[in-house]
């Protein structure tokens, strides 16, 4: 099953951290609808642009997983609102930020610690298009 043309749900849902633990991080149908979304307005865009692989470092977190690698308590990952990404450096993640902060529409933009990778946040209603710096 495909979350959209580029992203598979396994490559949305799979954690080291979940196999090691046997956390089982399914996503409910209204996280897969969430999902869709946030790879609809926010990734595929972005992909087509870029016209090369992104990585996805994290997508979907259930409320165990999120829990076990300390992630905030009011993750949007949870919601499978949010993805992490990376174009496999700092100076190419800068590229997918810039470009992604000036080409769509999003509730978060957020540069994790220098360009190590981006996260970028999609709701169905309510997108404050922020943007922040976390270092």
């Amino acid at each position: 099953m495909n979350i959209s043309e580029h992203i598979s749900l396994e490559e949305a849902t799979i954690s080291p951290t979940a196999l090691r633990l046997g956390i089982d991080n399914k996503p409910n149908n209204e996280q897969l609808n969430n999902m869709a979304n946030v790879a609809d307005f926010c990734f595929e865009p972005l992909r087509k642009w870029y016209g090369k692989p992104i990585k996805i470092n994290s997508f979907f977190r259930n409320y165990e997983l999120n829990k076990a690698v300390g992630g905030a308590t009011n993750s949007q990952h949870t919601m499978g609102q949010a993805i992490d990404i990376s174009a496999g450096s700092k100076e190419e993640n800068k590229k997918l930020f810039d470009w992604c902060k000036k080409n769509l529409y999003f509730d978060q933009l957020i540069n994790e610690y220098n360009y190590s990778w981006v996260h970028i946040s999609y709701k169905i209603s309510g997108n404050r298009n922020m943007t922040l710096i976390i270092s």
